[in-house]
């Protein structure tokens, strides 16, 4: 996945991965909800998310479905971020996010788990 996903994209994405299929019209007024957005504002994210091939409208109703999954962008977002701030460095990432976290014997037993399996 080549494309950026900004901010205000994800948020609207958030809405179709939670509610979707959904329309429009039902994403702009979650997003006014819960985000105080007006509907020419989610319209606009539509479309530019549409450009970048992260979801698609059908008729009726313009039905907006993700053409991403969730787990992909988090995947993206985090070999990014990885690279970015961290110089590709998972223990130097790994460091910074547990550094000043106490964590719960599960959560150390369930981060070890995910150690094991790679």
């Amino acid at each position: 996945m080549k494309e950026k996903l900004f901010d205000s994209e994800a948020k609207v994405m958030e809405i179709i991965w939670d509610k979707g299929p959904i329309t429009a019209k039902e994403i702009s007024l979650i997003a006014a909800d819960s985000i105080g957005w007006n509907k020419n504002t989610t319209y606009t994210i539509i479309k530019k998310l549409e450009a970048k091939g992260f979801l698609r409208r059908d008729e009726p109703g313009f039905l907006c479905t993700a053409l991403v999954s969730r787990e992909e962008i988090q995947k993206t977002e985090a070999r990014s971020l990885l690279d970015r701030v961290f110089g590709g460095s998972r223990r130097a990432l790994f460091s910074a996010l547990l550094e000043d976290e106490t964590l719960t014997d599960k959560e150390i037993e369930d981060l070890r788990d995910l150690i094991d399996k790679r």
